[in-house]
C-alpha cells in the first residue's frame, strides 16, 4: 500500500477536532500511525493527479494514435 519506503519518525505539532480526537482515543486509536497512512496516501494520490497533469498532452496524442492506428505490436499478439 505504501509507495514510499519507511523513513524515520519525526515529532510534530497538528490541530484537530476535540470530539474526534476524543473519539479515537477511546477507540484505541493510534494517532500517529493512522495520520501516517493517510497523509501518505494523500501524497500518493496528489503525484498521481500531478503526473496524469503533466503528462496530459502526451497521454491524449497517445490514445488518438491508437484510435486511428491501432497498438504497436498488435499484429504479433496471440490473445
Amino acid at each position: 500500500m505504501n509507495s514510499m519506503p519507511a523513513s524515520p519518525k519525526k515529532a510534530t505539532n497538528i490541530t484537530l477536532s476535540a470530539d474526534v480526537l476524543s473519539e479515537a482515543k477511546a477507540l484505541g486509536i493510534n494517532l500517529s500511525q493512522a495520520c501516517d497512512q493517510y497523509l501518505r496516501k494523500l501524497v500518493r494520490q496528489e503525484r498521481e493527479r500531478r503526473w496524469l497533469e503533466e503528462n496530459a498532452e502526451f497521454i491524449a496524442a497517445y490514445n488518438r494514435s491508437v484510435e486511428t492506428e491501432g497498438l504497436p505490436l498488435d499484429e504479433w499478439r496471440s490473445f
